[in-house]
């Protein structure tokens, strides 16, 4: 029975996945009008909080493992969805509103786009062949991914992803856009990490985590400490 129940929560989290990527791709093919991009710009980022509020509500209820998946699993579908549309709708109208204009050579943003895409990239590998998960709500990890990039930082993922965005404003010449990422996105994704996966792991992981979290910087890399 067990079985049977992991295999479908994988398979409500490959749907969830998948119709996410569909209305991505149908938001991608709309003309948005300025009130309809400052919503999405705006909203969907701030529905992330109570839903992590009420997720770690329920994790602290019963925190055992495999509540800790099942809430994890809705969860991260549920950041995944949000956040996506409000990058998309960031990154299809961030001429429209962009602000000061940051005087930023489009070669030194287009390096700094690729080589935060490539660490991007990197990361999710490293997620996938060291702790058999992948990002995206599709595969929780399985396993403690403590080295190679996770070594330096716990949270190499989040780090590439406001990195990039910060690149994508850059891009755009936009002060607006980088604002958005570090006044908004920033402190809702690193809320989400403290408040709710830094429990979360720790109850999936016990004792190996807590070690791991006290030796290894939060998010800016560097040496590990004894």
């Amino acid at each position: 029975m067990r079985d049977v129940n992991r295999r479908l929560w994988t398979a409500a989290s490959v749907a969830a996945f998948i119709a996410t990527v569909l209305a991505w791709s149908w938001l991608a093919d709309q003309h948005l009008a300025p009130r309809v991009t400052a919503l999405l710009l705006v909203g969907p980022p701030l529905l992330i909080v109570p839903a992590v509020l009420v997720a770690r509500r329920i994790l602290d209820a019963a925190p055992t493992a495999e509540r800790a998946v099942k809430v994890s699993r809705v969860l991260h579908a549920w950041l995944m969805f949000f956040f996506g549309m409000s990058v998309i709708a960031a990154a299809l109208t961030a001429d429209a509103w962009r602000g000061p204009v940051l005087p930023v050579p489009h070669v030194v943003a287009a390096v700094l786009v690729y080589a935060t895409g490539a660490f991007g990239v990197l990361t999710v590998a490293n997620l996938a062949l060291r702790g058999f998960g992948a990002p995206f709500a599709i595969s929780l990890s399985r396993r403690l991914a403590t080295d190679w990039l996770y070594s330096r930082t716990r949270n190499p993922m989040v780090l590439a992803f406001l990195a990039f965005l910060a690149a994508v404003g850059l891009w755009h010449q936009s002060a607006l856009f980088v604002l958005w990422d570090l006044a908004l996105v920033s402190p809702i994704l690193l809320f989400y990490v403290k408040h709710y996966e830094e429990r979360e792991l720790e109850i999936r992981f016990g004792e190996p985590y807590r070690r791991y979290r006290a030796s290894t910087p939060f998010l800016w890399p560097g040496r590990p400490r004894a």
